[in-house]
Formats: structure tokens, sequence, C-alpha cells
């Protein structure tokens, strides 16, 4: 009889025993078959991205629009002093051998977007009034000089306007995307706390989370740098231009004086 129990008990522990492996087995293939279903799209980890993350791609988002804006504005201003300067380069410099300074004056007048013509319409204006006034010897040439210095610091720093966002955006971009990336990891292991697993399952929506934000913030830095470098070397060239031809224009005044 108590051989009989003794081979009921082991039974009876022998199948819980099974029954609960398989109980286990079962459950394991239900997180497998979940973990199997999860979507890893991009799409997908955003909409699973929690409040913190979301603001600060919306952060890096506002980033990169302005930066695009500015992109885009800088670009669309240089093509156009480039091409209107190189039309009146050519014009201003034939009204000026025959010494005729109103045509000169109006010609820079049609050319509001070249860099150059403000400078050059600045030192004629400034010239042209000394020279109807009552001239004092050297007063003409410091006052020009001066309309011109004056002239090429409003045009340099009216080039480089947006340029000190995109270096700030250049900078500050990949900072923020890190900002996402330690709130995703911090996500990460409360799901992992929150699950007591220690699996890659418990943290693989996190650290997707976090690895998003940091592309977006690299996304949004790389390009502003570039475009920052692009336009200041633009607006160094510009300067030189504008130095040059207020070097040439203080040549002309010289010129004209001593012919008189």
């Amino acid at each position: 009889m108590l051989l009989l129990l003794s081979n009921t008990w082991l039974a009876g522990n022998k199948l819980a025993f099974f029954l609960l492996q398989a109980a286990d087995q079962a459950a394991g293939g239900e997180k497998g078959a979940a973990s199997a279903t999860e979507d890893f799209s991009l799409w997908g980890m955003i909409q699973k991205m929690k409040w913190p993350a979301l603001v600060v791609a919306i952060v890096l988002a506002i980033m990169s629009m302005y930066s695009i804006a500015v992109m885009v504005e800088r670009w669309l201003t240089f093509n156009a002093a480039r091409n209107q300067s190189r039309q009146f380069a050519p014009k201003v410099a034939a009204a000026l051998r025959d010494n005729r300074i109103d045509e000169a004056i109006a010609i820079s007048d049609r050319h509001k977007k070249s860099h150059l013509a403000m400078v050059v319409n600045a030192g004629l204006q400034e010239f042209q009034a000394h020279q109807a006034g009552s001239d004092i010897p050297g007063t003409t040439m410091d006052a020009a000089r001066r309309a011109l210095q004056r002239a090429t610091a409003l045009k340099t720093a009216e080039l480089k306007r947006g340029l000190s966002g995109l270096a700030t955006i250049g900078s500050t971009a990949p900072f923020v995307g890190l900002l996402g990336t330690v709130i995703g990891i911090i996500g990460a292991f409360q799901g992992m706390k929150a699950a007591e697993g220690t699996g890659i399952a418990a943290v693989a929506g996190g650290i997707s989370e976090a690895l998003i934000e940091t592309a977006f913030g690299l996304l949004v830095a790389i390009p502003a740098v570039w475009a920052f470098n692009i336009f200041t070397n633009k607006v160094e060239a510009f300067t030189i231009e504008m130095d040059n031809s207020s070097s040439e224009l203080i040549d002309y005044f010289i010129k004209r004086r001593e012919l008189k």
C-alpha cells in the first residue's frame, strides 16, 4: 500500500512538473511571438515614443525646419548678389570711364541686390555731395572712404544674417539628440525593472528609441554645419570683392581730383 501511494505521489509530481514545463514553454512562445510581431520600423518606433522623447524629437524637427529655411533664403540671396554684381560691374565701369557719375549712381540704384552696387553707390553719393558743396582739401576723400567702409560693414552684416543660427543648430543639435538618447536609455531600464527581466526584449524598445534620437540629432546638425561653412566662405569672398571695389573707387576719385 505504501509502495502504491509512493508511486502515485511520484507520478503526480512528474505530471505537475511536465504541466509547469509546458506552461512555461507556452508562455515563452507567446513572448517570442509578441516580440516577433513587435514593429521596429521607424514609424512604429516613433508611435511608441513617450512624451519626453517626443518633445526632443519635436525640438529637433523645429531646428531642422529653421536651418532649411535659412539655407534656402541665403542661397537665393547670394545667387542674386552674384548675378547682379556680374551685370553691374561692366556697366558702372563704362559709366565711370566717361565720368558720368549720375549715370553710375542710377545704375547702382537699379541693382539693389548687388553687394558691389551698394558699396559703389554709397561712395559715389558721398563724393558727389562734397563736389557739389564747398570742398575743403582732403575732406572729400576722407568722407568717401568712411562712406565706403560703412556700406561694406552694413552689407557684410546683412550677408551674415541667419548664419549664427546655423552655427548654433550645428553645435547644439547633437546634444539635443544625446538628451533624447539618455531619456530613451532611462526608459529602457525602467521597462526592464517593470518586466523583471533582463532579456533584450525588455530593453529593445527603449534602446531603439534612443538610437533614433541620436540619428535625428546628427541628421539635423551635419547639413547645418556644412551650410554654415559654405556660406561663411561666400561672405568672405563678397567682403573681399567689396574691399577691392572700394579701393578702386578711391583711386578713381583721386585721379579725378588730379585732373581738375
